[in-house]
């Protein structure tokens, strides 16, 4: 009989809640960019753009949520691997809409630029209401 051998690949994960404030996206930005920064990262292949990419997606998906949601949200990071999954649940039902880029409005750009950074996007309808929008950048 052979023994099979399985790449072991490490997991890392985090949480956070959110209040509905401004400046939560800019908070989010900061603790997930500490979160990559931990010794775990050593374990995965997660580079210094990757970092940046996943922050410029969170700040995004956070600043969605709190402008367009009641309440705060709920930001969660895993770390799988070369895999970075950015998950962001809050409580509106209604689905992010891709806007058409315009030269006059100054906000609006943010989903096209998640879809450009993310390998996939989804937004998952939650069983107790509200959303979870999920990026994964690999």
């Amino acid at each position: 009989m052979r023994a099979q051998q399985r790449a072991h690949r490490s997991t890392a994960r985090v949480e956070y809640a959110l209040p509905q404030e401004a400046a939560s996206a800019g908070r989010a930005r900061r603790l997930t960019c500490a979160f990559l920064a931990r010794p775990h990262r050593r374990k995965n292949q997660v580079t210094a753009e990757r970092v940046h990419d996943v922050a410029l997606v969170v700040s995004e998906l956070v600043s969605n949520a709190v402008q367009h949601a009641r309440g705060g949200c709920r930001l969660r990071v895993e770390v799988s691997g070369d895999r970075v999954t950015v998950e962001v649940y809050d409580t509106s039902p209604a689905r992010p809409r891709l806007r058409k880029p315009s030269g006059e409005r100054e906000n609006g750009r943010g989903l096209a630029l998640v879809r450009q950074l993310a390998h996939r996007l989804e937004v998952v309808t939650a069983r107790q209401g509200g959303k979870t929008v999920r990026a994964v950048l690999a």
